[in-house]
Formats: C-alpha cells, structure tokens, sequence
C-alpha cells in the first residue's frame, strides 16, 4: 500500500473509510495510473482563512510508489493538483511534509515551493468525529 510508504499504517478497509468521509467539493484526490496499477496518490483541501483574499489549496499527502520515482509522475500530480486548486478560486498552493521526509523537501523546492512557515502538531487522545 502507497500510503505505508510515507510511515503510516493504514490497511485498504482503513483506505476506503477515509475516501468515503473526504467526500466533499473541498476535498479531491488524485491517483496516478501506470499500466492499470496505483503508480502514485495525492490529496488535496481548500480551506478559507481570515488572513488571505482567496481560499488556500493545501496538499496533504502525496506518494509515488518507490520504484518509480524520477519519472515525473509526482511533478503531474502536482501539476494537476495546481491546475485543480486555481480553478477553484485558490490564491495559494501549500503542501504539508512530514519533517523526517527531506528528500521530498528538495522535490517541492525543485518546483518552485519555498519553506514559509513552521507547522506544530498535536495528538488529542480521543478523537472525536468531525461532521
């Protein structure tokens, strides 16, 4: 499974669930396919905040599987994503990654992202369901 891939664990039952409650206009996901099989998988949200004109677009995820990557296919992800965002109406495109993920780091910079900002994170220890 791709997302294993990033460090989390997640079987397809798990996948599926996720899929099924992202479902909303703000909310996409985009699957790469190579030869009729999951070559690559990124997510993105759109989230309206007071401090900006125009909503932000922020990928969440994205993963390429292992054995295919320099091919471009993440760069198309990106790219589609993009286009996707700005059609929404977003004025920005963020991408969320995990810090331990440094060659990812040089992909986002080697289109054109640039580090702007530091993002902190805590666990709640019991979830509750968000509508």
């Amino acid at each position: 499974m791709l997302i294993g891939q990033l460090g989390y664990r997640a079987d397809e039952a798990q996948v599926a669930e996720r899929l099924a409650a992202m479902h909303s206009p703000s909310a996409q996901v985009f699957v790469a396919l190579l030869d009729d099989a999951v070559a690559g998988c990124l997510t993105t949200s759109i989230m309206r905040v007071l401090h900006r004109p125009a909503p932000v677009g922020r990928i969440s995820m994205l993963v390429v599987d292992e054995g295919l990557r320099g091919r471009g296919i993440g760069a198309a992800l990106i790219a589609a994503a993009e286009a996707a965002l700005s059609a929404t109406g977003c004025g920005l495109v963020e991408v969320t990654s995990n810090l331990r993920l440094a060659e990812a780091h040089r992909f986002y910079e080697r289109l054109g992202y640039s580090r702007t900002s530091i993002r902190f994170a805590r666990e709640l220890s019991a979830p509750a369901a968000c509508p």
